[in-house]
């Protein structure tokens, strides 16, 4: 419907992985010349596509109850929310030739001043906001540090050269407790208006996973070493470029300009002198900053006692709390009700984006440190593009449990010093399409550092196949898992193979077994797999019982002591003060 929000998927040369997938655009029309529809950006958090511009695009997903320009005052969508699995009502609409299901409104005014407020677009926004001072500041800051770095050189713009044009970053970076850290501002040439080929060839930033940091801090408790924290400014000025760039000079200077980011680095050592000699070091070639000893890594709170180091979320627990249960709903002491079956909905949606954004939200803390609302996120994070009452009680009861296990964090320890694996799989926990569901969790020393909940994505025949499908995953895992320990300086060599641990004895049989049964063909490759990770050392499989496998929480729901034994046996445990 001309006028309703879409949301626009960002263009695979501009996405980054960190960066929001989507864009909230307004649809007016259609392409002229392509098979594709119009749209004008109403709000983008992409720093190559601006406000108010237009946009062709097929991959879009539309909400044709909802017009973000429509400046009727609404009911908050979070109430709304709240009363919709109570809502009977039909509501009139005029006969449209679309068989679309329509969707319920799931923005309001509140999501309209929610989308208004953030960080400035613009350089002139900026400097003439409330805030400006800090904001100038900000700048001033970025400009030193470009030139510190001679990252350009003011010239005259050759002949046949196009000067590239650029624009200001703003964001402001927040504490654990919500206050505002410090204001930080980034000088970003427009990259998408060079030409492949010609003003560059290669395009690649690495990204840490989550599963490394874990790994460090799990080896750093085992060693008892210390932590430390810097910011490393101005990092990707410090490289070469093989092409010769023309950009026109920043907004608001007169002088030479540059471009500039801000990256955590964490410092493991086993005594001050050799970390001191690492900061002296990184400070000869580089511009930063001492943070001193860790405390917080990308939203993760990090707490040393004498035996052992711990990983919190806590904060960001009470945050989605804060946004999405704010009537304090109660408690629960399981993240999944057993009695409560999921099905897609083939109703009106109910909250949509909202749901979205909880889902979203979840799926960070599960992520960094909650593996045991893994398999709950993962099962409703199946039904986001059309959510009902039903999906939204199970919502409702992940965040019960979470608010009844607020305090857990992850405590490693010096012991057990050895990286060990759990697999386990729950045949057809899908009955619509027959689809099992597997999970798998590494341990060491004492609390998880790796897992992972997912749907399977083939149909097992039997409880034995979608054993040996969630064991063919979880030797995957453990390979990459050797292969980072092997890049350890500190660790022992040869790195040991990893014990895995299942609790299907046929599979286990089917994996040490050299015998091809033709009736399993469309397993055979994973077969081969897991064979060669045994015969080369690298993983061996031992039978532990379903009581005692803690990676069963993340394929079904289990009562309250099963998810409290499990939860202890992943490490994750209540904080004591």
């Amino acid at each position: 419907m001309w006028g309703c929000l879409a949301k626009v998927a960002v263009p695979p040369p501009k996405k980054v992985k960190i960066r929001p997938k989507t864009i909230d655009c307004i649809f007016i029309g259609y392409a002229h010349n392509s098979n594709a529809y119009r749209f004008l950006v109403y709000e983008s958090n992409i720093p190559d596509i601006h406000k108010n511009t237009i946009m062709e695009s097929r991959n879009a997903s539309f909400f044709e109850d909802v017009f973000p320009c429509k400046s009727k005052e609404e009911p908050s969508s979070s109430k709304r929310m709240l009363e919709s699995q109570d809502q009977n009502e039909e509501v009139e609409v005029e006969p449209r030739r679309s068989k679309r299901v329509r969707t319920e409104k799931s923005f309001g005014s509140d999501f309209l001043t929610f989308m208004l407020e953030g960080e400035p677009q613009t350089f002139k926004e900026a400097v003439n906001s409330t805030e400006g001072l800090m904001w100038k500041e900000a700048i001033k800051s970025e400009i030193d540090s470009i030139l510190q770095n001679h990252t350009w050189e003011l010239v005259d713009l050759p002949p046949g050269c196009k000067a590239l044009s650029s624009k200001w970053i703003f964001k402001r970076k927040m504490k654990v407790d919500g206050s505002i850290d410090k204001y930080k501002a980034r000088l970003v040439i427009k990259g998408y208006k060079q030409t492949e080929g010609l003003d560059y060839f290669d395009t690649y930033s690495p990204v840490t996973r989550i599963n490394s940091i874990r790994m460090v801090l799990a080896i750093a408790a085992l060693r008892n070493l210390e932590i430390h924290q810097m910011d490393v400014k101005t990092a990707f000025l410090n490289g070469d470029l093989d092409e010769e760039i023309y950009m026109e000079q920043p907004e608001g200077f007169s002088a030479p300009g540059q471009e500039k980011k801000v990256y955590d680095m964490l410092i493991v050592g086993s005594d001050d002198k050799m970390i001191t000699s690492t900061k002296n070091m990184l400070n000869s070639r580089f511009d930063m900053k001492d943070m001193g000893l860790a405390d917080v890594i990308l939203g993760i709170k990090i707490k040393r006692t004498s035996d052992e180091l711990i990983l919190s979320q806590s904060h960001y627990v009470d945050k989605i709390l804060g946004k999405f249960d704010k009537d304090n709903s109660g408690v629960a002491r399981t993240p999944v009700d057993v009695t409560l079956h999921l099905s897609k909905n083939k109703g009106e949606s109910v909250s949509q984006v909202e749901y979205s954004r909880v889902i979203g939200s979840l799926m960070y803390l599960m992520s960094c440190t909650r593996l045991d609302i893994a398999y709950a996120v993962s099962k409703l994070s199946r039904y986001t593009s059309n959510p009902g009452a039903k999906h939204w009680q199970g919502i409702i009861r992940v965040l019960k449990y979470l608010r009844f296990t607020r305090d857990y964090g992850l405590h490693y320890t010096r012991y057990p010093a050895v990286l060990e694996g759990y697999s386990d799989a729950n045949w057809i926990s899908n009955v619509k399409d027959s689809k099992s569901h597997s999970g798998y969790v590494f341990t060491l020393g004492g609390a998880a550092v790796s897992w992972k909940s997912s749907k399977q994505t083939v149909i097992a025949r039997s409880t034995m196949e979608s054993e040996f499908i969630a064991l063919d995953k979880c030797g995957e895992e453990a390979e990459w898992l050797r292969h980072f320990l092997e890049d350890i300086p500190r660790w022992s060599k040869p790195v040991p193979l990893i014990c895995i641990h299942c609790d299907s004895q046929s599979a286990i049989g089917r994996a040490q077994s050299n015998m091809y049964n033709g009736k399993s063909r469309h397993i055979r490759r994973r077969h081969n797999t897991i064979r060669q990770l045994l015969s080369t050392g690298v993983i061996s499989v031992d039978y532990v019982k379903s009581k005692d496998n803690i990676a069963d929480p993340l394929t079904k729901g289990l009562n309250r002591e099963l998810v409290e034994k499990s939860s202890r046996g992943m490490g994750l445990k209540p904080i004591k003060e």
